[in-house]
C-alpha cells in the first residue's frame, strides 16, 4: 500500500524516535493512505515560506496482524477518544504497539476533544459529535526495527501551496 509522509524534507530513512511526544498516537512516525490529508498537512509549512515536501513510500502491509502489534480504530469511538487523550496528556500506553492506525483528530475533531478535555462537555456529548466525523488516516510506526522492515522509501515531490 503507498502512504504518505508531509514534511520540509526528504525522508528516506524514518525514525520512529524523531517525532514529538503527546500526539494522537503517541510518539512514532506518522503517515497516512490518504495523499490529500499529507498534501493539507504540509500547506502549514507553505504558508511559513518552507518546502512542503510529499514523502511516498511502500507500506507492506501483509500480515501486520499477525506478526506485529497491531492495533487499528475503525472510528471515531470511546475507546480511541480514551486512547488519544491518553497519549496526548503523557500516557506511554501507545508503547504497547509497534504499529497504530485510525482517525486523527483534525480542526473539527480536535475542537471536541478539546471541550472534552477542559470538562465542557461530557464524554457521551462528544462521542455524539464524533459520530457524525468521518475519520481521515494516520499510520503511526513506534517500533523503529518494525518500520525498517515494512516501510520503504519509494519517491517524493514538492508540493505547491494552494489558494484559500
Amino acid at each position: 500500500m503507498k502512504v504518505y509522509h508531509g514534511s520540509t524534507v526528504v525522508v528516506e530513512k524514518p525514525l520512529a524516535s524523531y517525532g514529538r511526544s503527546n500526539l494522537d498516537f503517541g510518539e512514532g512516525f506518522y503517515t497516512t493512505s490518504m495523499q490529500n490529508q499529507a498534501e493539507k498537512w504540509i500547506q502549514r509549512f507553505i504558508a511559513l515560506g518552507k518546502k512542503g515536501i510529499i514523502n511516498i513510500y511502500n507500506f507492506d502491509d501483509s500480515d501486520i496482524q499477525q506478526k506485529f502489534r497491531y492495533k487499528k480504530f475503525l472510528e471515531y469511538n470511546e475507546e480511541w477518544l480514551d486512547f488519544v487523550l491518553g497519549c496526548r496528556t503523557g500516557s506511554k500506553d501507545y508503547l504497547k504497539y509497534d504499529i497504530i492506525e485510525g482517525g486523527i483528530a483534525n480542526d473539527k475533531v480536535f475542537n471536541t476533544i478539546e471541550l472534552y478535555f477542559s470538562n465542557l462537555i461530557d464524554k457521551n456529548t462528544a462521542l455524539q459529535r464524533l459520530k457524525f466525523e468521518k475519520p481521515n488516516n494516520q499510520i503511526c510506526f513506534i517500533n523503529q526495527e518494525v518500520l525498517d522492515e515494512v516501510l520503504h522509501f519509494e519517491s517524493y515531490y514538492e508540493a505547491k501551496g494552494t489558494t484559500v
